[in-house]
């Protein structure tokens, strides 16, 4: 398939799964960039940090306020915490040998992925 095409669909996948549910980069697309296209994780992080920028996040964040689901007092001081996070976070991750950084990716795939299966409400908690 070309690389292009492949692109565009994994983006209008990833893109409705995380109008849905919130999710898409992480847990979609980096994966798909690995297994698709063979990237190393530390080049599918990167492309996949790059392409979540500003208008894809603004506009479903856009559709939910809109409907009142934003919180925006949270999401401004979640932001503050984001920022600094994110670039602790990169510094970090380039800095672990990729299969590492591959490991410590899957544990918490698998450990978010079980707290959601095995607890019925893990809102509550």
């Amino acid at each position: 398939m070309n690389t292009v095409l492949l692109c565009l669909i994994l983006g209008l996948v990833a893109g409705i799964i995380s109008g849905m549910i919130g999710i898409g980069g992480g847990l979609v697309i980096l994966p798909a960039l690995m297994l698709f296209l063979g990237f190393s994780q530390h080049l599918a992080q990167g492309t996949t940090l790059a392409l979540l920028a500003l208008p894809v996040d603004l506009l479903a964040a856009w559709t939910y306020y809109k409907q009142g689901d934003v919180d925006i007092k949270v999401a401004a001081i979640l932001c503050l915490g984001f920022i600094f996070g994110g670039w602790f976070g990169a510094k970090i991750g380039l800095s672990l040998p990729n299969e590492i950084f591959n490991k410590v990716f899957a544990f918490l795939l698998l450990i978010s992925a079980a707290r959601i299966l095995f607890l019925s409400h893990p809102e509550s908690l």
